[in-house]
Order: C-alpha cells, then structure tokens, then sequence
C-alpha cells in the first residue's frame, strides 16, 4: 500500500522582480546528496524565467539565485519560458521548457556541460496551424477528442493559433541510436524518433510524423479523473521493472478543473507498453496551499529525487508554490505491477460478457451504461479493446449508438 507523506511547501516568492508573483514546475538534476533545482518563477503580469536554487538532502536549501539563469530573449518566447524537464544524456544536460508567445505555446531547449552555462537552441516542436494540424489528424485516425481540443484551443486563443505543444523531454538513453522524445499533444501523451535535434526543425518531419500520430500515443486518459487530458510530468525514472513516469491527469468538472498526480510503469524498450498504472491518484489537491492559489486545485508533479527507499515527488502547487510529497520507492512499483495484471483481467472478464450479450442481440451503448454503472471506466477499456480487435461492430440507429458483436 502506498502512504503519500506530504513535505509541505518548499519554495514561495519573493520580493525578487522576476519571481514576485509565483514559483512552481521545478525540474531536478540529482547529484548525490545535493540536488540542481530549476523552477518556473513568475513576476506579476504572469512573465516566467526558470529561477535556481541548490539542495543538501530533499528539503534544505543551501544557494538560491537571485537572478534567473534563463529567461525571454526571442519573440517565440517573449512572454514565458515555462516549466522546465532536464535530461542528462551523454555527457549533455538538456534542458527542455515551454516557449510561450503570449499566444503560442511550443518547446524549446538550452544545453550546458557544466550545469552553469547554458546556450538556447530554439524551438523543436512544430509551427503548425491547428487547423492544418486537423488534416494530419484525419490522416492517422485520430479520436474525435484530438479534433474537440482543435475547437477548444482556437475559440479561446485566436483562430491563427499554433499546435500547442507541452510536457517535453527525452529518454535518458538512446534506442537504436536514435534519440525518443516524450511530448504532448492533447489529449494524450506521444514520443517522437529521431536521429539529431535538427531533424525537429524541419516541418516536413513533423508532418509526417503526425499523419501516424497515433501509432505512437504511449499513454491515453482512462479514467475519470483523467477526464480532458493527461501529461508527462517529471522525467523519466528507470528501475529494473521498466520506466516509472509521474504524470499529471486533468479532470473536467462543473467546479472547474482539478489536475491530479499519477504513475504509470513502461516497458524499457520501444513502443514501452504500460506494465502498470495506477487506477486512483497517487495524489490529489487536499491542502489549503494545493486547492487555493493563482489556479486552484492543482498538483502538477515535474520533478522527483531519491533518497534511501524514499522517492520524493517536486510538483506545482496551485500555480503558486513549490511543495513535497514523499513515499517508499519499492510500494509504488509493487503497486504498479500488481496494477497491470488485475486491471488486464478485469477489462479481459469484462469485454467477454459484452462479446456474449452482442452476439446473441445488438445493443446500445446507453444500456450497458445502466447494466455497468459501477465499472464506467472498465466498460469503455472494454468496448475499445472489443474494436481494436475487430470483435464489434457499431452502428447508430435513431441517435443511439449500437453494438454489434461479430465472429
């Protein structure tokens, strides 16, 4: 069983110009005991550079900058550089942030060799329009849900806007040579291959990479509180089980959104099939400092470190702070593979008893609804595991959704 200790707050503003509004969405580069900690800080008018601070063990700091060590030069970022993930990989630390134009959001990247120094390399995810975005979708088949956040993202930005991209970072190993990069866009989470960093900045890459989107979605929403979307969050951690990734899961909801933190176990190779996921949170807003704040209701977890058994979780508070929470590293894992097996026979079990009731009688969506309306969630993994093997067929007959089982 996993026992969630909360640390508390860890870093708030300051009166400094460039974070005297909020700090939020660290990034962590484990060195031993201490830790290279770099943060979104926000000055009021909702302008973010990444601030620095330095750890001795999970909670003290020992340096903090008064200055930030990267902020907005060019017009592709002029109004944010956003939430940071930094990878380490041969020799190179890569930082990857969000480049926010006032209107745009895509991913840039800064590298260093010492930690200290950092040169920009400019924008990696593409320049697109969402509406030319819309066609690439059609091409790899997407679900309707990519195509309603096309909708969603013009009408509240403007009808000129760019792919939204967010949630970036690398693998910190390579495959076959070849560089993977976990990014997002919505509502799922996708990696991308390539061969050097270049090859992102040419459009004709993306655009084909995009007309098969969908053979390389790693992880979908599947539960209720992943209602809107998902989110890669803290890099990638590797244990002898496979990758451990704490995401963030976004919830509709009449009283607005609620972002939640989640796990989820990957396999170590290509395409990383999910070994293991976590069916509730691993984490919710409970505090006063996680439920109020310039967003409320929100845990957004993008960085973690390990000490002894203890895995200590960096996340976004509100949008305001930086807090903690920590637990015992080998309960996540066992939870997690435990997870896999149950959950695949449960939707196995399941799907069965839909495939019998079909065959013998189409029926609709709404009634299966009412027959299982304590399994919701395991109902949907069901029918679209029935379909991606073509057991079913469907049909809509007088507005209603109907289902039909076949040999």
């Amino acid at each position: 069983m996993i026992k969630i200790k909360r640390e508390g707050i860890l870093l708030e503003a300051t009166e400094l110009e460039f974070e005297n509004q909020a700090v939020l969405n660290p990034t962590i580069y484990q060195e031993g005991n201490n830790l290279h900690f770099f943060y979104r800080a926000v000055r009021q008018g909702n302008y973010s550079s990444i601030g620095y601070c330095k750890l001795d063990g999970p909670m003290n700091i020992i340096e903090r900058k008064k200055e930030p060590i990267l902020y907005p030069e060019y017009n592709y970022e002029i109004h944010g550089v956003e939430d940071p993930r930094i990878v380490f990989l041969d020799g190179i630390y890569y930082l990857f942030y969000t480049a926010y134009d006032g209107k745009d959001a895509r991913v840039a990247y800064a590298t260093s060799v010492d930690l200290i120094n950092w040169t920009k390399h400019g924008l990696i995810t593409p320049s697109i329009l969402y509406e030319d975005a819309k066609n690439f979708f059609k091409l790899s088949r997407l679900k309707s849900k990519y195509f309603l956040f096309v909708s969603y993202i013009k009408e509240i930005t403007a009808p000129d806007v760019l792919l939204w991209e967010k949630d970036c970072f690398i693998f910190p190993q390579k495959f076959n040579g070849k560089f993977a990069l976990v990014h997002r866009i919505l509502p799922d989470i996708q990696v991308i291959y390539f061969d050097k960093f270049e090859q992102l900045k040419d459009p004709k890459y993306w655009e084909t990479y995009l007309t098969k989107l969908g053979d390389y979605v790693i992880i979908e929403p599947e539960f209720g509180f992943e209602s809107r979307n998902i989110g890669a969050g803290a890099p990638l951690i590797e244990t002898e089980e496979g990758w451990l990734l704490i995401y963030h899961a976004v919830e509709d909801s009449n009283a607005g959104q609620i972002y939640r933190a989640n796990a989820v176990l990957l396999d170590k190779t290509p395409p990383f099939n999910v070994i293991g996921r976590l069916e509730k949170p691993l984490f919710s807003p409970l505090e006063q400092y996680e439920k109020f704040g310039d967003v409320d209701n929100v845990v957004f977890p993008t960085g973690t470190a390990i000490f002894d058994d203890r895995l200590y979780i960096y996340y976004g508070a509100a949008d305001k702070y930086v807090a903690v929470v920590s637990l015992v590293l080998r309960d996540l894992i066992k939870d997690l593979v435990k997870s896999k097996s149950t959950l695949d026979a449960e939707i196995g079990f399941l799907a069965g008893e839909i495939y019998e009731i079909a065959y013998e009688n189409e029926i609709s969506l709404t009634q299966l609804k009412k027959d299982y309306s304590d399994k919701q969630d395991l109902l949907m993994m069901a029918i679209g595991w029935l379909a991606r093997e073509n057991k079913v067929i469907f049909r809509n007959k007088e507005g209603e959704l109907k289902i039909w089982a076949v040999d």
